[in-house]
């Protein structure tokens, strides 16, 4: 195994799915609040699982996300 190849793909993963849920989640709230079901001054639990089938690998990850 090659430490840095390994490192480097997480790393390339990670930002992959940092950089697509972000814009998934920003649409997500705009169109929320066109729709009249967010007032935009609200915060709400979110939930994240990173799921690695081969490595029988299943982290769960908790948060907030605030409009305001």
């Amino acid at each position: 195994m090659n430490d840095e190849t390994l490192n480097m793909s997480i790393r390339k993963f990670l930002k992959t799915v940092g950089v697509n849920s972000q814009l998934a989640i920003e649409k997500a709230v705009r169109k929320a609040i066109e729709d009249g079901k967010l007032k935009g001054n609200e915060s709400f639990p979110a939930t994240v699982t990173l799921s690695v089938g081969k490595l029988a690998l299943e982290v769960k990850f908790d948060g907030d996300i605030r409009l305001e």
